[in-house]
């Protein structure tokens, strides 16, 4: 597919009225300058939802959700980022120009389309087979009806049959004009070296694989006989159109309820889809067997953030499914588990049982990380060193976790579950967090616990880190102000030794990153200082910065963040102008509080300083080192004191 021109995306941006296309989804009324309903995204009595025209933005309070009209659509419709472009070129009659495609992009295109062709060729073919021919009803149909699947089913998801013939499907699709070339790529043939060619499935029960578009990309088959030699399962190859590690099994069939359940079940194998999809669960997919991998674990999340495993009972299984589910939690997903009984799995259960009691089973989901400990746990009893290592696996585990809130909760439980002190797992979280950090990762916050824990015989690592307040109200400022311009005072040492001072208009984005740059002054949070190096970048090369470059960043914790910070869920109310009570406002008032927060920013940053050199004064044993460290000391003391009373005087100004 060709790539839409950035032309076009910036018309579309531009075009689209944000609460025009929110109101057909949400009922929205007008508050102030803005609009604001109850949240599309959960339930909730008083409305949270927030829309600003003049911003571009939307904001969920309850949910955390925000960003720009294609972040809504691709939140609420689950559209891809191109799908929801598209919604709205054809909203507001944008025509789309695209990137002209090459020669070699033309004919790969062509090349996708006549691949797809084929496989929906072969998928007909091998439905025929099941249907109608001798062979497909004695065998393949058999097999099917005994797993109980009716013909509503074997119709939903296209199951067919491949005759044993070494080349039926292959000879079929040439005397149908269909290119060898076509049918070695997908790997529906297979040419030998010696250009004798013979068919990939044979004697084989047939599972198309869809795309999320309902596409055939390509095929399982499965063998009915015992034949040592021979594969159970045998699967299409990778080839332009199918890609094993982006692809999920029944998804094309499972999204809609997915969204609906706001849950998706994850199964191991073909069959386990189609059964419980056909006994009433039907928001269900499968990796097809193989490890989970990040493009598909993204695939669900377009959907849900919410995933249960089903597991047959195999201990060994379940533990080599860990790393999989790793990159689950690393994704801020909600993860449980069900364990199957022995000798059961989704499929066969579902087939025994009545539908309210696999409901009922389905109910008794535990959530992983507490399944995990406690798996681990009885592996490791009675054995200290086994313990130990079992601690430091959960924490990790725990520390792939996006959400700080999670994260402590996790934490606490944890500690009773492993009758560990708690400050030991926060100790072990600390020390993870920090060694990602140092691998140029962005640093998640580091979890301290509301209360004292059990104090444990070992120093513990000291966080004077605490200027959040300071740097989320500079970076708010350049979001929400970085255009707008104030005046300073510039002063100017002349030849003479004399000091010009005059007054000079600046915009409050530039004067911030200069002041900032200056004084070589960085931000602890890792999100504040990737916005701020963002932020001067654009200033450096355009010499100016548009706020919709940072609604619509492709870094989603970055956009999550800057919308945040454009937000507020308060407003002043028009009665007080129309009482003629005049209150004043923040933009009234921009240089005073520009001046204010930069002062405040600078104060917090000495304070930590300060903090870090009255640390290391505790345990310091060389009297040089001291009397260097206490000279430093004062100096910061004289130069706080200092700001403290510039900002003193701003404040009371």
């Amino acid at each position: 597919m060709s790539r839409i021109s950035k032309e076009t995306i910036d018309k579309i941006m531009d075009t689209a009225n944000i609460e025009e296309v929110i109101g057909e989804f949400v009922s929205l009324k007008k508050s102030g300058q803005n609009y604001k309903g109850f949240s599309p995204f959960t339930e909730e009595r008083n409305p949270s939802f927030f829309v600003s025209p003049a911003k571009g933005i939307f904001k969920c309070f309850s949910s955390n959700k925000g960003g720009s009209v294609v972040t809504f659509l691709m939140e609420h419709e689950h559209y891809t980022y191109p799908e929801a472009l598209r919604f709205l070129a054809k909203k507001y009659g944008i025509e789309i120009e695209e990137k002209e495609q090459s020669p070699e992009e033309k004919e790969r295109m062509d090349t996708r389309e006549a691949l797809f062709h084929v496989n929906t060729f072969a998928q007909k073919y091998f439905h025929e087979q099941l249907l109608e021919t001798d062979e497909g009803k004695s065998i393949g149909l058999s097999y099917f009806k005994e797993r109980d699947y009716n013909k509503e089913i074997i119709e939903k998801f296209g199951l067919g049959y491949s005759p044993e013939s070494w080349d039926a499907l292959t000879e079929h699709a040439l005397a149908n004009g269909y290119k060898l070339d076509y049918l070695t790529k997908t790997g529906l043939t297979i040419e030998r070296d010696d250009k004798k060619r013979y068919d990939r499935f044979r004697a084989r029960v047939m599972f198309p694989i869809y795309n999320l578009s309902g596409r055939v990309v390509g095929f399982g088959g499965r063998i009915l006989t015992k034949e040592e030699n021979k594969p159970k399962y045998v699967n299409s190859p990778e080839s332009e159109i199918y890609n094993k590690s982006a692809v999920l099994y029944g998804l094309n069939l499972a999204k809609s309820e997915i969204i609906r359940q706001d849950k998706c079940y994850l199964v191991e194998g073909y069959t386990d889809v189609i059964s419980m999809y056909k006994a009433g669960f039907e928001n269900v997919v499968s990796s097809s067997g193989t490890a989970l991998t990040p493009d598909q674990i993204r695939l669900i999340k377009r959907f849900t953030k919410n995933i249960t495993i089903l597991y047959d009972g195999d201990e060994a299984g379940i533990m080599a499914s860990f790393r999989g589910i790793n990159l689950i939690l690393e994704e801020g997903m909600n993860v449980r588990v069900i364990i199957f009984p022995p000798d059961e799995d989704p499929d066969s259960y579902v087939r025994s049982h009545r539908t309210a009691e696999t409901k009922d089973f389905l109910a008794q989901e535990k959530d992983f990380i507490r399944f995990k400990t406690s798996l681990l746990l009885d592996d490791a009893q009675g054995d200290p060193v086994k313990k130990a290592g079992l601690i430091r696996e959960i924490v990790e585990t725990i520390s792939l976790i996006p959400d700080s809130i999670y994260r402590s909760v996790y934490i606490k439980e944890c500690s009773s579950l492993l009758d560990t002190p708690e400050q030991i797992l926060v100790n072990e979280l600390n020390k993870i967090i920090r060694q990602k950090f140092k691998k140029n990762q962005p640093e998640p916050e580091q979890y301290t616990p509301d209360h004292e824990p059990e104090s444990v015989p070992q120093a513990l690592d000291v966080d004077f880190t605490n200027s959040e307040f300071q740097e989320r109200e500079i970076v708010r400022l350049l979001m929400q102000y970085g255009k707008n311009e104030i005046t300073v005072e510039k002063k100017t040492e002349e030849e003479d030794g004399s000091i010009l001072t005059e007054s000079v208009t600046i915009s409050i984005g530039k004067y911030l990153v200069t002041a900032i740059r200056t004084d070589d002054l960085t931000f602890e949070n890792a999100v504040y200082q990737m916005i701020f190096d963002e932020y001067h970048k654009i200033l450096s090369q355009l010499g100016e910065v548009d706020e919709k470059e940072f609604i619509n960043h492709e870094m989603e914790q970055l956009r999550l963040t800057c919308v945040d910070l454009l937000s507020s869920p308060y407003e002043l109310s028009e009665n007080w102008e129309k009482n003629k009570i005049y209150v004043t406002t923040e933009d009234q008032q921009l240089k005073h509080l520009v001046d204010s927060s930069l002062l405040s920013f600078k104060i917090k940053k000495i304070e930590v300083n300060m903090a870090s050199i009255q640390q290391k004064l505790k345990v310091l044993e060389s009297d040089e080192d001291m009397e260097f460290l206490l000279r430093e000391l004062q100096g910061l003391k004289n130069i706080s004191r200092k700001f403290n009373q510039d900002l003193s005087r701003i404040i009371t100004h």
